[in-house]
């Protein structure tokens, strides 16, 4: 009987109106605001939400598991699998890390660009595009565009 009293809240929350979601948001989460007025978002909030209920969340051990996946599969905000690179003398060693924008080395960075799709490989050093190797996101985007760029704003990094 829960089960189906959950189906239809979901159901009929693709009918509510933005005002009516964000009164359920907060109805489910402790008087908590919604940070949204995005009606997918908040649809999708209030039914994970709702499931919890009726299933009662993830299991400890799968919260774990997914933390640990997490720990070693993330490469974008793991900085733990980011390789360090040291600079200096033993007395003064200092470890630089590659730019926190940027997925680990060996990632595929895809952009479509006037109907072109564009692959740049990171590198340890660098960037390789269409078989040559740049020093920084900025030349690879002066290449394509044949006007300045910031790199990291034409990969939308």
């Amino acid at each position: 009987m829960a089960k189906e009293s959950t189906n239809s809240q979901i159901t009929a929350l693709k009918n509510a109106s933005i005002e009516e979601l964000q009164r359920k948001h907060k109805e489910l989460f402790g008087n908590q605001e919604a940070t949204s007025d995005n009606k997918i978002y908040l649809i999708r909030r209030i039914t994970y939400r709702l499931q919890e209920f009726e299933y009662d969340g993830l299991s400890e051990k799968t919260q774990n598991r997914l933390a640990e996946l997490i720990n070693l599969y993330d490469p974008i905000n793991n900085k733990a699998i980011r390789p360090k690179i040291s600079m200096g003398t033993d007395t003064q060693k200092k470890n630089i890390d590659h730019d926190r924008r940027l997925p680990i080395p060996g990632s595929v960075i895809i952009k479509n660009y006037r109907d072109k799709k564009i692959e740049v490989k990171i590198l340890e050093n660098g960037f390789e595009y269409n078989g040559k190797i740049y020093k920084t996101l900025t030349a690879i985007a002066k290449e394509i565009t044949g006007g300045h760029w910031n790199g990291y704003l034409f990969f939308n990094l």
